[in-house]
């Protein structure tokens, strides 16, 4: 499935030309869903969110040329209600996108058995400059990357009271965790309403009130909501590594967006991994969380994410996973 036969050579006058993939797996038809134009710099501005709104996926990218030149490359990247200054999925998926087009050198691992290729490089976003390392087998399949946040994490004003965001959430005020497990706006370049709940069953059970999150939540300082359960059984506190199918189960609405729900969404893991690390972690070491979203909708994905701290000070925050492609598609636009 990734050994997609897309020629990276510009279209003709009026056409544009995008891939299809999926991100945070390495399966078809689960994870996020992204459409790229490897040629973006030759969409008209102003067409680019007409582009989003008709494709209707959770996030389309854009790939232009760098206005630095130590960047590979420049994103834009839209949900079908606006443009973002920084997400992880686009940002996954137009890294592996970029070596699959051969845009970027990719170095042969040495070791004895060492099928990998790897590369480092920078993307220019909205939110700052993005390093990225992506990885493949050498036979052209299995691509991954993980980013580096643009930014590192910041906490928001307080919330609602956690019995306005159960009413939102549709979930009675005893599904939500309390105490150090509180609700807390977190962002990394993108704000979310990081929401606890007690397991995964009550996750199950959202359903989102809009009326209630337009009156309590729209014009606050983080409205996307990020519901997360620890799962029983795979939660290890402080551990290094994941362990089971993951330590969190996450949900991520975004009505202001234009996203009912995400499959999985990389800046809204981002923050959860500064909101754990302020938990779980201490001292200077490295610490991992894999984060599985999109569950509920039949779209499963695992976002790796890692936080290195330094004398209990986050220093960097990276999230990665898998991305396949699986074909592409032209549109034809007459007048550009």
């Amino acid at each position: 499935m990734n050994a997609v036969p897309f020629k990276d050579a510009p279209a003709r006058p009026g056409e544009h030309r995008y891939l299809l993939a999926d991100v945070f797996t390495h399966r078809p038809f689960e994870g996020n869903p992204l459409a790229i134009f490897p040629h973006g710099g030759e969409v008209p501005p102003e067409s680019m969110a007409p582009i989003a709104r008709e494709l209707n996926l959770s996030e389309t990218v854009f790939i232009l040329p760098p206005e630095d030149p130590a960047h590979a490359a420049r994103l834009r990247i839209f949900t079908p209600g606006r443009e973002l200054p920084f997400a992880g999925h686009p940002t996954v998926g137009a890294a592996c996108a970029l070596a699959l087009l051969g845009r970027v050198p990719m170095t042969r691992g040495t070791g004895a058995g060492d099928a990998l290729e790897w590369a480092e490089f920078t993307l220019g976003e909205g939110a700052g400059p993005v390093p990225v390392r992506v990885t493949r087998r050498r036979d052209g399949t299995g691509y991954t990357a993980h980013l580096e946040t643009p930014r590192l994490p910041e906490s928001g004003p307080p919330p609602p009271p956690s019995d306005t965001l159960a009413r939102i959430l549709s979930l009675p005020p005893g599904d939500l965790e309390g105490g150090a497990w509180s609700a807390e706006g977190v962002s990394c370049g993108v704000p979310f309403l990081i929401i606890p709940v007690r397991g995964t069953d009550a996750l199950a059970r959202i359903r989102v009130d809009l009326a209630g999150w337009r009156e309590a939540l729209a014009s606050w300082w983080a409205p996307h909501l990020y519901v997360i359960a620890r799962e029983t059984g795979a939660w290890e506190p402080g551990a290094r590594e994941p362990s089971g199918s993951g330590h969190v189960r996450a949900r991520m609405f975004a009505p202001e967006l234009g996203v009912g729900e995400d499959p999985a969404t990389g800046s809204a893991a981002a923050a959860l991994a500064g909101y754990l690390a302020a938990r779980e972690a201490s001292g200077s070491g490295t610490f991992r969380w894999r984060i599985q979203q999109g569950v509920e909708m039949g779209r499963p994905g695992v976002m790796e994410t890692e936080v290195e701290m330094t004398e209990g000070r986050i220093v960097r925050v990276r999230v990665g996973g898998g991305s396949v492609f699986y074909g592409e598609g032209r549109l034809f636009m007459d007048g550009t």
